[in-house]
């Protein structure tokens, strides 16, 4: 009896684990698009770059160190927030004000979050 409990205790886990992982990537995906139609310039290494440039440089960078990210918030810290070579912020600006892409991204998912708890309570 207590074998099986364990085997059931051991499955809610990894559906748990698989559930988390799903809504990371949900996010994460959300987060790259949300830059790409954002239509906002992104200022990386003294070079300004489009929205959809600076959506695919965040995505082969988030490919690159994937095995890093657990949560969005790793996303943003490791793929979206500065140069890895350079260590320079990256910044956003959009109808005029400029900040720095990690607080920009992080206000964004705070607000996806918000707007999406029904939601993912209801799946």
């Amino acid at each position: 009896m207590q074998e099986i409990a364990s085997y059931m205790i051991a499955a809610l886990l990894l559906v748990s684990a698989s559930a988390i992982l799903a809504e990371t990537q949900s996010e994460i995906q959300y987060l790259l698009q949300y830059v790409e139609n954002s239509g906002c310039e992104f200022e990386r290494n003294g070079s300004v770059y489009t929205s959809g440039e600076a959506r695919s440089h965040m995505e082969r960078k988030y490919n690159y160190v994937r095995s890093r990210v657990a949560v969005t918030e790793d996303f943003i810290r490791y793929a979206a927030t500065e140069s890895s070579m350079s260590g320079s912020k990256y910044h956003v600006t959009c109808d005029g004000k400029r900040q720095t892409s990690a607080e920009w991204l992080n206000n964004e998912l705070a607000r996806y979050r918000t707007n999406n708890a029904g939601a993912t309570r209801l799946n």
